[in-house]
C-alpha cells in the first residue's frame, strides 16, 4: 500500500512538472505585442525631499510627456517597498500630452536616510524613478515651567 501511494505521488508530481515545462499540444502561442510608437519622457527621474519630519507623508509629482506618435499606456507602476505609494493615470495619454506619476513616501517610524525606486512600465518603455531624503524626529517642544503660587 505504501508503494502504491508513493508511486501515485511521484506520477502526480511528474505530470505537474511536465505541464509546467511543455505547453499543451495544440495550444496556440500567445501573440507578441505589436511594436508601439509611444515614448515616455520624464522632466526628471529623481527627487530629493531633503529633510522630512518623521510622520509626514512626502509627495512629489514626476511630470512626463508622451513624445511618441501612438497613445501611451502605463501598464504597471510599482515601488521598491511598502513605504512608497505610486499613483499614475490609468487612461491612455495621447501623443504630445503630459501627465504625472505621483510618489508618496510615508516617513512614520522610519528615521534616517532613504532612497526608494518607483518602476514605471508601459508601452513607451520602462523607466526607474528615484526619491530620497533624510527623516528626522520632530524636535521636542520645551516644557513650560510650572508656577505654584503660595
Amino acid at each position: 500500500m505504501k508503494k502504491l501511494v508513493f508511486l501515485f505521488t511521484v506520477a502526480l508530481f511528474s505530470n505537474l512538472t511536465w505541464a509546467q515545462i511543455n505547453p499543451a499540444i495544440g495550444s496556440t502561442p500567445t501573440p507578441t505585442e505589436e511594436k508601439s510608437n509611444a515614448a515616455i519622457k520624464f522632466e526628471t527621474t529623481s527627487h530629493s525631499f531633503g529633510t522630512v519630519i518623521e510622520g509626514q507623508i512626502a509627495t512629489y509629482d514626476f511630470k512626463f510627456t508622451n513624445t511618441g506618435t501612438d497613445p501611451l499606456v502605463l501598464g504597471n507602476v510599482s515601488a521598491s517597498c511598502g513605504c512608497t505609494t505610486p499613483k499614475w493615470p490609468r487612461e491612455a495619454i495621447a501623443p504630445g500630452q503630459s501627465a504625472v506619476v505621483t510618489a508618496e513616501y510615508n516617513s512614520n517610524g522610519r528615521p534616517g536616510t532613504f532612497n526608494k525606486n518607483i518602476f514605471v512600465k508601459g508601452n513607451g518603455g520602462d523607466v526607474t524613478l528615484t526619491i530620497s531624503g533624510n527623516v528626522v524626529k520632530e524636535p521636542e517642544k520645551p516644557l513650560s515651567p510650572i508656577i505654584i503660587n503660595k
